[in-house]
């Protein structure tokens, strides 16, 4: 195809999004949805998308080390992956410290990891699917994140790893936390799939622990539709993770390449004959978590635009608190000390003495077409898929069973304008006002 009818196609795909574009559709109190979380993209990103298509480019490729390139930079750490999730990055991330080249650090069956109750279950499954030990802790209310003093009480000699996620966008204490992992020789595992851009003590989350683990779904800071990423300045951590997440095998080549290392016929590995293909050599028992160029293609367009969405979070939040100040029954947001979080949601967690429930405040909103969501799964441990698992609790539970009861959010993301920030905050206020 030649270039001029490439830019014919990209130019009416263009003109496409713009006649469809609802954004640009005036906002009506009451009868415009206003999404807790979602994408927002604009006529690049469907031309980026488009022109991938055109290109016929269906599988992993130069896109997608273009892209792990200019995001690995970007949170600032020497090696990014892409995967098809950012729960696939949480498995590849725990799974690649389980291989033998780790020797007495690597982590073995029955061995503890030290995560939080209150989370979302792909922080937690991937210990539970490698065999580990989940220890679970509480977190405080309004950082809704747990504390370096609750992590060390739980650490027993069976403990070889942390793995905790930057709730809603707001960092956990990552730095005393990091400090703490090196002290007790301990991996750490930052789930950043919230706080992509958030800082701690000047310092971009992502960055703190032996890997780091975004999502691009959808409802998180960059869309890829589905995709992931695990991020980490080790190299040697780096190259267990590709092998990992490409099928196991020990080559380094990209699909296409050949012989890169010179010495694609001269390896001599396992019982193996000398000079067996090293594109065939397999060298950890692994996965297939690649994405795909179009995702992203998609992925690159939405990264040129991250400070302005970034930017978007951090207003929403701020007026959406300001607004909610002083309201009676409710128990609001704090950031954690020292950081800077890039929001991804704004919680409201309902004080003991409320009138009223989170149903009745719930269905309000929802009648107001004012989407809300509960803080993910509250106490996990609750739930019936980790009936029979086996885990451990350390301390009490008390603010994870309070999130379970009392606890929900809003949305920030870039897609709610300030007019939709002063309704939510104004319905609420309305609500909290009537007699309950």
């Amino acid at each position: 195809m030649a270039d001029a009818d490439v830019q014919s196609i990209l130019e009416l795909t263009r003109k496409l999004h713009r006649d469809r574009d609802p954004s640009e559709r005036e906002f009506q109190p009451g009868v415009t949805p206003i999404l807790p979380s979602g994408a927002v993209l604009d006529e690049d990103d469907r031309a980026a998308l488009v022109e991938q298509a055109l290109e016929m480019r269906i599988a992993s490729g130069s896109t997608a080390l273009l892209f792990e390139r200019r995001f690995a930079k970007t949170i600032g750490v020497r090696k990014a992956h892409l995967t098809n999730s950012g729960s696939s990055a949480n498995l590849l991330a725990l799974a690649s410290l389980t291989v033998p080249e780790l020797e007495d650090r690597r982590l073995r069956p029955g061995d503890e990891v030290i995560t939080v109750a209150a989370s979302f279950p792909t922080t937690v499954n991937p210990i539970l699917q490698c065999g580990l030990v989940p220890v679970f802790i509480d977190v405080d209310l309004h950082t809704y994140n747990t504390t370096v003093e609750r992590i060390e009480q739980a650490i027993t000699p069976r403990t070889k790893a942390v793995m905790l996620a930057h709730t809603m966008g707001n960092p956990f204490p990552v730095a005393e936390v990091a400090q703490l992992c090196e002290d007790r020789d301990l991996f750490l595992v930052e789930d950043n799939c919230d706080a992509v851009s958030s800082t701690y003590q000047g310092r971009t989350t992502g960055t703190f622990g032996d890997y780091s683990t975004v999502s691009f779904y959808p409802a998180h800071h960059l869309a890829m539709g589905e995709g992931g990423c695990v991020l980490s300045n080790t190299l040697e951590l780096a190259r267990i993770t590709e092998s990992m997440r490409d099928w196991g095998r020990d080559c380094w080549c990209e699909p296409g390449e050949d012989n890169k290392c010179l010495k694609r016929f001269s390896y001599q590995m396992g019982d193996l004959p000398l000079g067996y293909d090293h594109k065939y050599i397999f060298s950890h028992v692994g996965y297939n978590l690649k994405t795909t160029d179009m995702q992203a293609a998609l992925g690159l367009s939405q990264l040129a635009k991250l400070p302005d969405f970034v930017a978007a979070r951090k207003r929403n939040w701020a007026r959406m608190r300001e607004g909610l100040d002083g309201v009676p029954g409710l128990l609001l947001p704090e950031a954690t000390p020292g950081s800077d979080p890039s929001w991804f949601g704004f919680v409201i967690t309902l004080a003991e003495d409320a009138p009223f429930g989170r149903p009745e405040l719930v269905d309000f909103l929802n009648s107001r077409r004012i989407g809300t969501r509960l803080l993910f799964a509250g106490n996990l441990t609750r739930h019936p898929a980790y009936r029979h698992e086996n885990y451990r609790v350390s301390g009490d539970l008390t603010n994870s069973d309070i999130i379970t009861e009392r606890t929900f959010w809003i949305g920030v993301y870039p897609g709610i304008s300030t007019e939709m920030i002063d309704y939510m905050t104004a319905s609420i206020r309305e609500f909290v006002a009537q007699p309950h």
